[in-house]
């Protein structure tokens, strides 16, 4: 599953590139370069709704990583480690059942992959403060097992000794 869905999210960080630079429709990059998760079960449509939310919600998403940048303006960061942010910061916000840790970790993976060679400790850096703040405000909704026990700090603590 691991590696089904850090595939998924390589596409959906190829095809938020894509729509980036060449602003062409998102059906038209879907059907060009995420196509091909059709063959796994679930993934075309994970990798769909994903896009989707990041595009609809990128207006809040790069929000919230300008006020972690703050000695760096915003559009000087590297392309690859906005939308690293933003598929990051989207699943921490609109994927209940993506715990934050594995949303955390995927985004490292990711940067190091991809991106430059700081990005890694940058992009952990950012999303760690900003995973602070969703849960201090009590804007982190997460749910079901493997979730960070602090983001279920609000439920009674007989629901965290079942596993």
């Amino acid at each position: 599953m691991s590696s089904k869905r850090r595939q998924v999210r390589e596409k959906v960080l190829q095809a938020l590139y894509a729509y980036e630079l060449s602003h062409e429709p998102i059906d038209f990059i879907l059907e060009n370069i995420v196509a091909s998760l059709k063959k796994e079960e679930g993934a075309f449509e994970l990798a769909k709704k994903l896009i989707l939310k990041v595009i609809e919600t990128s207006t809040e998403l790069d929000a919230l990583i300008t006020s972690r940048v703050a000695n760096w303006e915003f559009n000087r960061l590297a392309i690859l480690d906005k939308i690293i942010l933003r598929i990051c910061i989207c699943e921490l916000l609109y994927f209940d059942d993506i715990p934050p840790k594995v949303s955390i970790n995927e985004a490292i993976e990711i940067a190091r992959r991809y991106s430059t060679e700081k990005s890694d400790k940058f992009v952990n850096g950012v999303v760690d403060s900003i995973l602070d703040d969703l849960k201090k405000s009590g804007r982190l909704r997460k749910t079901g097992r493997g979730l960070l026990e602090n983001s279920i700090q609000k439920k009674p603590s007989a629901s965290k000794s079942r596993k």
